[in-house]
């Protein structure tokens, strides 16, 4: 007959480690011993400190240096192995790193709480709030998923296409996965994006793809840092820092979406991390995880790229999609070269916009203004190209446009934004950046 204490540990540990497998379980993880020892061995290890490497064989080898993640799949292992006081001095540690992280103190008063009587549930303790256990458990799941499923080290986010030189970072968040991943533009491999580290983000309480100001959701698309607010300017709500993002940008102002004062953040100082969706729609990181993404942030350039689950590509799809998009906008610059307003006109769908035209008067302009010309000369530099991750299909050109002609010259910084028609890339909006 098992004893008193191994029953509570066996209790417990299917209540904590259901946490950590059911989004892929979706049920209770079973309490007999070999189904627990079966569940042990697809739990990730990591080091008590340090950097995360997860050594799964169905999971690729990549390298964070952030968050806790690491060191609550080693409680959750600990617990799952009967070894209960381990379990509690690695949540002890955490604690002591984070003393206001509020799910190691729920774990840790279950843990206590387990050397007295069996556990059930996640959060045993009788005066628990239920939506405040239910607010943590949802961080467990979202972080220990996030651990475990990191990107492949040939694979890249669909929507960093090209950097501009100049571009030291790119930030990519998916909100299903309430993660924040951090890019380097590698300039001395042909500007592939090269995965720096992730970070467990809070988002919007509704979800994302924010439509209207007040709907508490938080915006998808190409978006860039527009400012950086010090903690000494803010309200102790946004912790160490904050940094604007361009939301509504001309996009979705096209597509009628509302509102303003979407920031990346950190969060209250009694607080260490918020739950998975608590936000009226900024991307709120922990202070110590903003500090570290703040170090790469560049005002006015560094994109932020929102998605409602990032999509990846190997890196060959990725530079055939590169090349395709390069090649498409040459030719736009070509044409426009030849003077030949029919060819150039191609590239532009009907339903083009600009701040003050329809394509019809776009057109119309452009037939008047290419008449007076003996020559044109175009160039094209600093070049970014961006994948809009949103329902349509769509891409963010920006780039230093160098104009000139026998009777004029202009320099300009110019967006576009292309979208795909019956096959083809048309531009549908371009304006100044």
């Amino acid at each position: 007959m098992p004893s008193r204490k191994r029953v509570i540990a066996a209790a417990l540990a299917v209540c904590l480690i259901g946490v950590g497998l059911a989004y892929r379980l979706q049920k209770p993880a079973p309490a007999s011993p070999e189904a627990r020892a079966a569940l042990l061995q697809e739990l990730p290890t990591a080091p008590v400190l340090g950097p995360v490497i997860d050594t799964s064989n169905r999971l690729p080898v990549t390298v964070s240096d952030s968050g806790p993640e690491g060191m609550l799949a080693s409680i959750f292992n600990e617990i799952e192995a009967n070894r209960l006081n381990n379990a509690l001095d690695l949540t002890e540690a955490l604690l002591r790193q984070h003393p206001n992280y509020r799910l190691a103190n729920l774990i840790k008063g279950d843990l206590l709480l387990a050397r007295t009587q069996p556990i059930r549930t996640f959060g045993a303790l009788s005066d628990a709030p239920v939506d405040k256990v239910a607010d943590l458990r949802a961080e467990a799941i979202v972080r220990l998923k996030g651990y475990r499923e990191k990107p492949e080290s040939n694979f890249v986010p669909r929507y960093l296409l090209q950097m501009q030189p100049d571009q030291r970072y790119a930030i990519v968040v998916d909100t299903k996965r309430s993660r924040l991943y951090l890019y380097e533009n590698d300039v001395s491999n042909g500007g592939r994006p090269r995965f720096v580290a992730d970070y467990y983000i809070t988002h919007g309480k509704l979800g994302a793809d924010k439509l209207i100001e007040g709907d508490k959701k938080t915006p998808v698309g190409v978006y860039h840092v527009t400012a950086n607010l010090p903690r000494q300017k803010l309200a102790d709500l946004y912790g160490s820092g904050a940094y604007p993002i361009n939301y509504p940008n001309e996009w979705d102002k096209q597509q009628g979406r509302k509102g303003s004062g979407i920031w990346l953040h950190g969060t209250p100082s009694d607080t260490f991390a918020r739950p998975p969706r608590a936000s009226d729609g900024c991307v709120v990181l922990t202070n110590q995880d903003l500090d570290a993404v703040a170090k790469n942030l560049q005002v006015g350039l560094t994109p932020v790229i929102i998605s409602p689950s990032v999509e990846w590509l190997s890196l060959d799809d990725w530079a055939k999609e590169r090349d395709e998009l390069n090649k498409t906008i040459e030719s736009w610059r070509n044409d426009w070269e030849s003077r030949d307003t029919d060819r150039y006109l191609r590239h532009y769908s009907k339903r083009f916009k600009s701040a003050d035209q329809s394509y019809e008067q776009f057109a119309a302009q452009k037939r008047q203004v290419n008449a007076s010309k003996e020559w044109i000369k175009l160039k094209v530099n600093n070049l970014s190209v961006f994948r809009n991750p949103g329902k349509e299909e769509v891409i963010v050109v920006t780039f230093d446009q160098d104009y000139r002609s026998n009777n004029l010259e202009n320099q300009m910084k110019k967006r576009q934004y292309w979208q795909r028609e019956d096959g083809k890339w048309k531009i549908i909006y371009e304006g100044s950046a």
